[in-house]
């Protein structure tokens, strides 16, 4: 390969990640967490979201099941409709079934959000790199299966908008939050599925 084409293809992949740390970014977009009933995916999203709402099992964790973070959300958000639901996923996990992104156009509840946090790696398995650190761009998906409102944020002065959005309530809508690599939130995972399923139903309930 040409020295010229081998520097434009590592800019071109150096371009794809984040600079933003995710740390910082998820409880600026996020805000309130009360204001959502939160589905938590797998790993650094799940440690985001404990961030966020702290030791309160006011979100539902899918821990074991990758890929099925936004079709509970889906199913969560037609069953109530009066409440506003969040999913936190990850770019790896939600790779496993972007599939759902079309059911979430084509069923169209107004009350659900989706923010994936894309770091370009599978951190959990060892920080291999994702095809979002190559070609794959997970925005330009969700804007393709129909989802009408998408956002893709990379730096600071989108936080407000991308805030707004995730508060919609005129369709589903995607916030694509573009992080570096690196640790997400340091806390403490409670693996007591039973305890997060019964506070969840607390939280449902307005309890």
């Amino acid at each position: 390969m040409p020295k010229e084409s081998f520097r434009m293809g590592v800019m071109a992949e150096t371009k794809r990640f984040g600079t933003l740390d995710r740390r910082k970014a998820v409880p600026k977009l996020v805000g309130d967490p009360k204001d959502f009933l939160i589905i938590a995916g797998l790993a650094g999203t799940l440690r985001d979201t404990i961030q966020l709402c702290g030791p309160n099992a006011d979100f539902y964790a899918i821990a074991g099941t990758m890929g099925s973070a936004t079709m509970i959300g889906l199913g969560l958000a037609l069953a109530q409709p009066e409440k506003k639901v969040l999913v936190i996923t990850g770019d790896g996990e939600l790779l496993m079934n972007v599939g759902s992104l079309a059911t979430v156009s084509v069923m169209n509840p107004p009350n659900l959000s989706i923010l994936c946090i894309d770091n370009g790696h599978y951190w959990e398995t060892g920080g291999q790199k994702c095809h979002t650190a190559l070609a794959t761009d997970l925005a330009m998906m969700a804007a393709g299966a129909g989802i009408g409102t998408v956002k893709t944020v990379t730096q600071e002065s989108e936080f407000s908008e991308a805030a707004s959005i995730l508060r919609a309530d005129n369709g589903p809508s995607f916030v694509l939050l573009k992080v570096k690599p690196g640790n997400p939130p340091k806390v403490k995972v409670t693996k007591d599925a039973a305890w997060i399923k019964q506070g969840f139903r607390y939280a449902i309930a307005g309890a």
